[in-house]
């Protein structure tokens, strides 16, 4: 009964998660839209990480992975969002990096699990669904954190005026 409950709670939060955090990531980095499904998406996030951590204690033999990958997708939510909170010297790049790093989990999660139950992915071996969201992933969330890296943008001008 418990573990049918968290895997529908799992599946539910975890779409929900994907398709929001997708809507904050195209989202104008202001208040609003990018804010209202930002906060949403931590919230689906810590619901599908703490279902994960669940139907893993539960079941820990067949699935001690998605205790891993829920942990890991956590933490880097957890960073991105106390950035946004607190607010600190150069926030919005560790901002980037934490919601980015947790999107990147929770995408490695969806792949590994859902392997087998797509046609076009089921000949692919399972390690490139470990890899490739963040092979993919990672370049991304650094152009983007650039883009908004004060540090940068502080050499740049330096540099611009000498």
């Amino acid at each position: 009964m418990l573990d049918t409950f968290m895997l529908i709670l799992h599946i539910a939060a975890g779409y929900l998660a994907l398709g929001i955090g997708l809507v904050a990531m195209f989202a104008p980095k202001r208040r609003g839209r990018h804010t209202t499904t930002g906060k949403m998406y931590f919230w689906l996030v810590t619901m599908v990480c703490t279902s994960a951590v669940v139907m893993a204690v539960l079941n820990w033999e067949v699935s001690s992975y998605l205790f891993y990958i829920a942990i890991f997708s956590f933490l880097f939510a957890l960073v991105g969002y106390i950035a946004y909170k607190k607010k600190w010297k150069n926030w919005m790049v560790t901002h980037i990096a934490g919601m980015g790093g947790s999107y990147i989990a929770m995408v490695t999660g969806f792949m590994v699990v859902n392997q087998q139950n797509i046609a076009l992915f089921k000949n692919i071996p399972s390690l490139v669904f470990w890899f490739l969201p963040t092979i993919i992933g990672t370049p991304i969330i650094k152009k983007v954190g650039d883009k908004y890296d004060i540090r940068k943008r502080t050499k740049k001008n330096r540099n611009l005026q000498i």
